[in-house]
């Protein structure tokens, strides 16, 4: 063989290894976008199961994203979830677990689901004429449970019946405890039971059954939702997930046709949009949580910041966003309509601004009005420093002495602060928070003795929101540790507690 042929052979050997390890590394690229990445793991109660089924087949074909599930009891799910410290989703048969996994920080979020009830499962007929709940201690009517140790609908049956002190006689009139309340709902269906205690959504469809509610029962409800693992290393994917469970025209549509009872809730958008408005002071405190939240979900937020008297004459105009962050409760106020309730989360004080070194001796309101002084406000129409502002000067005696040296009204603090620093103001009235990091070239001096002096921020959802689920996880991203600690390190005050994302919804 010539040298010349050798070189060609081993030119195409050098070609072909080349073009397999180009198509080796597109392949790692599209797994890392998702196309061919790891399945998605979904721990999930085994009364979910007709549903899940539906849901996860529809999102596999649309998505081409294998959903792996593992079935089983609540508790057996959460406690293998621990010990593992794997997998993305955790969908119990009741939010107690969730709130369970989350006291020991192993959810990350939740999103609600839907509803299950307690009733009695009985072959079809009644043949044992189990009508009252006495008639499940009967010698001859042999009753099974799920676990109460293991299984949600074991558990809320116990904690509701022992109130009543009835739990101890149906636990005596009980010959078994199974593995999972399909489990108990199959022993009725073979014989090997007369009576069980299942979910409605259980029942749904066999017609071999028929189900007993009883009053005892009455108030045994499950709440279904589904959380983020907080160890999940593919977070936005399970995100997405569970955007599609619980999404009205995906997810839910599956879980009514299964039995469930279902509320309104989120449209499906393979990413959504939200749009926000914010005061402009509230920027520096919230856009590093707002970018990872973005980050995390997967979605885009339409910010728009401002005075809150621009932003609230623009939603009077017919602009309605999903979230509105308020400057002070006022300006939440004046849109009662789109925002019937809102949550305080923190406060700001109205300040003295002036140069460093306090030049011109400024200690108090009055000293404001002093002759050839360049003082700048808020505008009392635009912003809520504006209309703070002028409270302020009102209470304190001294509004039109002040307002007559007052050379520029700005819709926001920072606008004061740079002619400050530009040398064409003297003094300023904003908030504490304009002055953070500034300390260089700025003095704040407090005002005192003026309750009217702090503003307070609230936070709504608009009740005609599309995106009320996403939004109120949004809440709960602005109302965690790490955005407490921001909006503290911008000079706020922080007020909002710790809030439970299905009890507040949109916020009471």
């Amino acid at each position: 063989m010539s040298r010349a042929t050798i070189a060609m052979l081993a030119s195409l050997v050098a070609i072909i290894a080349l073009f397999f390890l180009l198509s080796q590394s597109e392949t790692r690229i599209r797994d890392a976008n998702g196309q061919n990445a790891d399945p998605i793991m979904l721990y999930c109660a085994a009364s979910n199961r007709n549903a899940m089924e539906a849901v996860r087949t529809e999102y596999e074909k649309e998505f081409k994203r294998s959903i792996q599930i593992q079935y089983g009891p609540s508790q057996t799910l959460l406690s293998t979830m621990e010990v593992s410290g794997t997998g993305d989703l955790y969908l119990p048969a009741d939010d107690s677990f969730l709130k369970i996994a989350g006291d020991k920080k192993l959810i990350a979020e939740t999103i609600p689901v839907a509803e299950m009830k307690a009733v009695i499962a009985v072959k079809k007929g009644n043949p044992k004429g189990i009508h009252h709940f006495q008639d499940l201690l009967r010698p001859e009517v042999r009753v099974v449970q799920a676990g109460p140790d293991s299984t949600a609908i074991g558990k809320i049956t116990r904690d509701l019946l022992q109130k009543s002190e009835l739990w101890d006689k149906l636990d005596r009139a009980t010959i078994g405890y199974r593995t999972t309340v399909n489990d108990a709902a199959s022993d009725v269906v073979v014989g090997a039971a007369d009576a069980a205690i299942v979910y409605d959504a259980v029942m749904h469809g066999n017609g071999q059954l028929e189900s007993i509610e009883l009053p005892e029962l009455r108030n045994a409800i499950s709440k279904v939702a589904i959380g983020v693992i907080a160890k999940s290393k593919q977070s936005q994917d399970a995100l997405h997930f569970a955007r599609y469970v619980t999404s009205k025209d995906r997810g839910l549509k599956h879980y009514a046709a299964n039995g469930f009872k279902t509320s309104d809730a989120d449209p499906w958008s393979d990413q959504p949009e939200l749009n926000f408005y914010a005061g402009s002071m509230l920027r520096p405190a919230i856009e590093e949580t707002l970018i990872a939240f973005e980050k995390r979900e997967g979605v885009r937020i339409n910010r728009v910041y401002n005075g809150c008297g621009i932003l609230v004459a623009q939603m009077k105009a017919g602009q309605h966003p999903d979230a509105y962050f308020a400057c002070d409760k006022e300006f939440m106020k004046s849109v009662p309509d789109i925002f019937p309730t809102s949550v305080d989360v923190s406060s700001n004080q109205l300040v003295i601004l002036v140069k460093k070194g306090n030049p011109h001796g400024i200690e108090l309101l009055r000293d404001l009005a002093k002759p050839n002084l360049r003082v700048g406000v808020g505008h009392e129409k635009q912003c809520a420093m504006g209309w703070l502002t002028q409270n302020t000067l009102r209470e304190g005696g001294v509004l039109q002495k002040v307002m007559n040296n007052v050379t520029v009204q700005s819709p926001t603090g920072d606008m004061l602060v740079n002619q400050l620093q530009a040398g064409s103001l003297d003094a300023a009235i904003a908030y504490l928070t304009n002055a953070a990091g500034k300390g260089d070239f700025l003095d704040a001096i407090q005002i005192d003795g003026i309750p009217c002096a702090i503003a307070t921020q609230p936070f709504g959802i608009a009740n005609d929101s599309k995106h009320t689920q996403i939004a109120n996880r949004l809440f709960q991203r602005l109302n965690s540790e790490e955005s407490k600690e921001n909006f503290v390190a911008q000079g706020f005050v922080w007020k909002a507690e710790s809030v439970d994302a299905e009890n507040k919804g949109k916020h009471e």
